[in-house]
């Protein structure tokens, strides 16, 4: 049986009443943002991490995206946006203005798991995999940072094309053709290029 009331929470409720009641809670008190806090951090860092040049500064954009949202957070109101895609609109801003600063490219060291070499492999296997990561970070690099932008919030932040819509201020119709297209794109590209 588990003990902390911010999981009973969410085992008891569905999550959209959980995290209103958390969002409530940490309006009322910055002290209750924690939960929030721990939700959103791992997806917020990965996103960010494509957009960093190492982990470090990965590590100050993920403080100054939560600061941020703890200063605007008594001002938020669901108003048709979920508290995904208003904190990952944060974490877009932080992030381009990071790049605007530093000028910058984008990582991908975050690809998917199943991208990465395992170590029970064989050399060979690894190599291969290795060759695959090189070939697809060069296809992502030569895409537009628009383009790229939707990747990271699909594929770093784990958002769903709806909370990307709500994200970049474009129609979810849109985004979902535009992933779907660009998606398609890189498989021919990887596949023939």
């Amino acid at each position: 049986m588990n003990n902390n009331p911010h999981l009973l929470l969410w085992e008891e409720r569905s999550p959209e009443e959980a995290e209103a009641q958390l969002l409530e809670a940490a309006k009322a008190n910055p002290a209750d943002f924690a939960p929030l806090y721990f939700c959103y951090e791992a997806r917020v860092y990965r996103y960010l991490r494509t957009r960093a040049s190492n982990d470090e500064d990965a590590d100050d954009l993920l403080q100054q995206v939560f600061l941020n949202v703890l200063e605007a957070l008594p001002a938020y109101r669901a108003r048709g946006i979920p508290f995904a895609a208003w904190l990952f609109r944060i974490a877009r801003h932080v992030a381009i203005d990071h790049y605007r600063r530093s000028k910058r490219s984008e990582r991908w060291d975050f690809l998917p798991e199943e991208m990465h070499a395992s170590t029970e492999q064989s050399p060979e296997v690894i190599a291969l995999k290795q060759e695959d990561q090189v070939r697809l970070r060069g296809l992502l690099a030569q895409l537009p940072d628009q383009k790229r932008e939707l990747l990271a919030l699909r594929f770093a932040a784990g958002l769903s094309t709806a909370e990307i819509a709500q994200v970049v201020g474009k129609s979810h119709a849109s985004v979902k053709k535009q992933i779907t297209r660009l998606l398609h794109s890189l498989k021919e590209q990887y596949r023939y290029g």
